[in-house]
């Protein structure tokens, strides 16, 4: 009996093993092979779409890395990646493929080499260049079906932004990985609706500075800020251009956790290859709105207690209201959109309150109404 099975399980292994003999094998059916399971997971028609695009990653350090990694594992038949920087020894804690040989080769050259041993039949075009809004044109042509904004330099990032949004090119954007520890904080929202995140706050309010309240989607973290802080930068180095580091870049060092960047540059990648797909996904963002919900609570007891003359016991905890505002009403006033100054309220005074009797509101609208 122990023979048989063996001799099943070598024939099951023959079978299902894909060995190519020729050249013609080594192409297409070995691509089939390589992307079986996204094959079985997407189908004919969206693997199809994913194989026929291109993507642009500017920045691959330990985020943008890791997303372009993935990309060209998933079969993303055209990447271009764009970094300036080299790859050093700290560098290995957190890069997607760079390995002690790489050191002091330009990050994008290194994955270029590691990526043709991967997957050979992705068109990989590595320009090792900083970008800026001059070159822009140069090194986003092509016509991209999305942009990766990897880069954690604020003013460059935002010229990234603007370019894409201006010229009516995809674009997701990375902000701050460094100094986080907590997995199960890391979001994908559009810009206009992140929190805690202090590179999303200030990318936020410049893009509004430009004319850019939304629209732009971003993977953060809502971990509130601890105490991991940039290192503090020598003495002799005050007022003084570091070597290797462009005009107006920063000096100082902010700790990085290396598995929070690649998460971040797979949740990137997961989000991209489900766009480049028509795959609908709608990403639920933590709030971490606990203040916010308790006033809501109370303000509601208060109204239900001296507008509807209610006395009788809640039936509501803050977690309900939390659900009431977040999930039933998005965090804004059902009539009008407002974000700002709202309130929970009844809307057929006549009913008892329930799910489908409770309104979100500004306080000037439920006073009115």
């Amino acid at each position: 009996k122990r023979k048989e099975i063996q001799k099943l399980k070598r024939e099951f292994s023959n079978a299902i093993a894909f060995n190519p003999t020729n050249k013609d094998e080594l192409n297409e059916d070995y691509i089939r092979e390589v992307l079986s399971r996204n094959y079985s997971f997407f189908g004919e028609e969206k693997m199809e779409q994913i194989r026929n695009s291109f993507v642009i990653v500017v920045g691959v350090g330990g985020v943008g890395s890791h997303a372009a990694h993935m990309l060209m594992r998933s079969g993303v038949g055209k990447l271009r990646i764009i970094d300036f920087d080299e790859v050093s020894i700290t560098s290995l804690n957190r890069h997607a493929v760079a390995t002690k040989a790489d050191v002091n080769k330009p990050k994008v050259i290194a994955m270029q080499e590691h990526f043709k041993e991967i997957y050979p039949f992705a068109k990989v075009e590595a320009i090792v260049d900083l970008f800026n809004i001059d070159k822009a044109d140069s090194l986003l042509d092509g016509k991209p079906d999305y942009v990766l904004d990897c880069i954690d330099n604020i003013q460059t990032k935002l010229d990234l932004i603007e370019y894409c949004v201006k010229h009516n090119i995809k674009i997701i954007s990375s902000t701050g990985a460094g100094a986080k520890c907590d997995p199960s904080r890391i979001q994908i929202a559009d810009i206009s609706d992140t929190k805690e995140d202090p590179l999303a706050r200030a990318t936020r309010r410049e893009l509004r500075k430009r004319g850019i309240e939304s629209g732009v989607p971003v993977v953060y973290s809502t971990e509130k800020p601890g105490s991991v802080k940039l290192l503090p930068l020598p003495d002799e180095l005050y007022g003084k251009q570091i070597e290797g580091n462009p005009p107006n870049f920063r000096a100082r060092v902010l700790p990085v956790f290396g598995t929070i960047p690649a998460m971040f540059g797979n949740a990137i990648a997961t989000y991209v290859l489900t766009q480049l797909a028509d795959w609908p996904i709608k990403p639920l963002a933590i709030k971490n709105r606990d203040a916010t919900y308790t006033r809501l609570h109370k303000d509601y007891a208060g109204r239900e207690q001296h507008v509807f003359n209610n006395n009788d016991p809640l039936k509501f905890t803050t977690n309900d209201i939390g659900y009431i505002f977040e999930e039933i009403w998005s965090g804004r006033s059902a009539l009008s959109g407002n974000l700002n100054k709202l309130t929970l309220t009844r809307w057929d005074r006549s009913q008892p309150p329930s799910l489908q009797n409770i309104i979100c509101l500004t306080k000037a609208e439920a006073e009115k109404h």
